[in-house]
């Protein structure tokens, strides 16, 4: 097996952003099912791993203008996650509630499948909530001290805190699957509304931060964390 072979999926998305959208193409899972090789997941699937190896030749390089977040501290990562992601999740999850809430009273009756997004966004939104104020809590705090001093102890088991986390993140990746599905991948009906299609868009959009924000933790916070 070659270098390429070896290399992880959640590695490639790391070293370049931009695979992102070939494993995305590929409906392949580049955030939770990271830890895979292109050869595992194309088994799984039933794919043909040669275009995707092209797609990926031919993906180009970040600029130096986008985030590298393979090369930040990981003080200042957590603070970027905590400011960007968690603030994202925590502020979009208020106004996806009310939207969501308004189109099952108004359009739920022609189109019940909004009740079915309604409570798996609702699960989805809460669940987050709980654990990303966790991880501020807990992990947060205790990563910031353990880059300035190496003899810091988590106040627990890491490894187990961290499996905990990816469990969730599992999850909802999944819940968010089944939104995607019923949703017909955030397609609004035909001649639907204005609050209809942005609630769409930010459900899509939802879905992406969701994306990255469980990829810079699986693949990048967490395996630097378990090597201090």
């Amino acid at each position: 097996m070659n270098q390429l072979q070896e290399k992880t999926i959640g590695e490639y998305v790391a070293e370049n952003f931009r695979t992102a959208a070939v494993f995305k193409k590929y409906g392949i899972n580049f955030c939770c099912k990271g830890g895979r090789t292109i050869e595992e997941t194309c088994k799984m699937k039933d794919l043909d791993p040669a275009p995707i190896y092209e797609d990926l030749k031919n993906t180009p390089q970040g600029t130096a203008e986008e985030n590298d977040f393979n090369s930040w501290s990981l003080t200042d990562l957590v603070n970027y996650i905590k400011e960007v992601h968690h603030e994202y999740i925590q502020e979009k999850s208020i106004y996806m509630l009310q939207f969501l809430d308004k189109l099952c009273r108004v359009h739920g009756e022609r189109h019940p499948e909004l009740f079915k997004i309604n409570e798996l966004f609702t699960l989805s939104s809460q669940n987050l909530i709980v654990h990303l104020r966790d991880a501020e809590e807990k992990l947060f705090p205790y990563i910031r001290e353990k880059e300035q001093n190496s003899e810091i102890a988590f106040g627990g088991d890491l490894q187990a805190y961290i499996e905990k986390l990816q469990t969730v993140y599992q999850t909802e990746k999944e819940r968010f699957e089944e939104i995607a599905r019923v949703s017909d991948d955030f397609t609004p009906p035909e001649g639907a509304c204005t609050t209809y299609r942005v609630t769409f868009q930010m459900l899509n959009e939802f879905d992406e931060y969701l994306q990255v924000y469980i990829h810079l933790e699986n693949n990048i916070l967490f395996p630097k964390l378990l090597k201090l």
